[in-house]
């Protein structure tokens, strides 16, 4: 009876570390703390440009890291059916620190806009836009890849 017991509780430690080694989904990510101080010395205009550039690489991030957690999950998915030593093998390229940085800085930006009084609403409607855009393009892309299996 008790080693029965012990056998799954071990075995729901196993699936718990391998969740906790998945890539986590860009939008469970929360900004790290990034000092606007950082942006103290630039211009309105070098803010604004910044602000872009962040963006940018938020949303090439943003889309490595639900691609590396669409793979982690797969992988977990067959490794427990099929061959659970392979969860072992489940290291992927996880990008959650720099998103985190990232989103921290954007925000760092948006702080150091207001504090000195910079229009930037051009730039964060656009941001927005872009986030949007993305978001309907990864719901269309699952909602293709659901339809396909249903096949």
């Amino acid at each position: 009876m008790k080693k029965g017991i012990l056998k799954k509780i071990a075995s729901i430690c196993i699936i718990l570390s391998f969740l906790v080694g998945c890539a986590t989904r860009p939008d469970k990510i929360s900004a790290t703390y990034v000092s606007p101080f950082q942006y103290k010395g630039y211009s309105c205009k070098q803010i604004q440009q910044e602000l872009i550039r962040v963006n940018r690489k938020i949303l090439e991030i943003t889309g490595q890291q639900d691609k590396e957690a669409d793979k982690d999950a797969a992988a977990f998915g067959i490794g427990m059916i099929l061959f659970w030593p392979a969860l072992f093998f489940m290291i992927g390229e996880d990008k959650k620190e720099e998103l985190a940085r990232l989103k921290g800085e954007h925000e760092a930006l948006e702080s150091m806009a207001i504090q000195k009084k910079c229009d930037i609403s051009n730039e964060l409607k656009e941001v927005k836009s872009q986030r949007e855009k993305y978001k309907e393009e990864r719901k269309k892309s699952l909602s293709e890849k659901e339809n396909k299996s249903d096949m």
